[in-house]
């Protein structure tokens, strides 16, 4: 996934934070506590401009764990690096990055 425009972590980390955006709401809640700023809002697959989603920037996430304990819908999840990495793209729906195709199908 990664954003371009920010810096990479230093280290993998144990264990990555994985959104399922089948439930996310884009209430933002993860984004305010993430302190590597690796939590994007994205527009919605349906309705983009109104139903918002949020994506882990999982080349910069730092496995920290407070957006899993701040997400009040309980879809983002932790999961050790390697496997993290394997089933983020089964899990997005819409992503950051320009030009990659979502598992569902939605082109960005």
């Amino acid at each position: 996934m990664g954003n371009p425009n920010k810096p990479p972590r230093k280290k993998p980390p144990v264990q990555l934070a994985v959104v399922d955006q089948n439930g996310c709401t884009g209430c933002e809640a993860c984004v305010t506590v993430c302190p590597v700023d690796c939590i994007e809002l994205i527009p919605g697959p349906e309705h983009p401009g109104l139903m918002k989603l949020v994506e882990i920037d999982v080349d910069r996430c730092i496995g920290c764990t407070l957006c899993v304990k701040m997400c009040p819908w309980d879809t983002i999840a932790m999961y050790p690096t390697a496997k993290g990495l394997e089933i983020a793209s089964s899990l997005t729906l819409r992503s950051i990055v320009p030009g990659q195709r979502a598992a569902a199908g939605a082109s960005v």
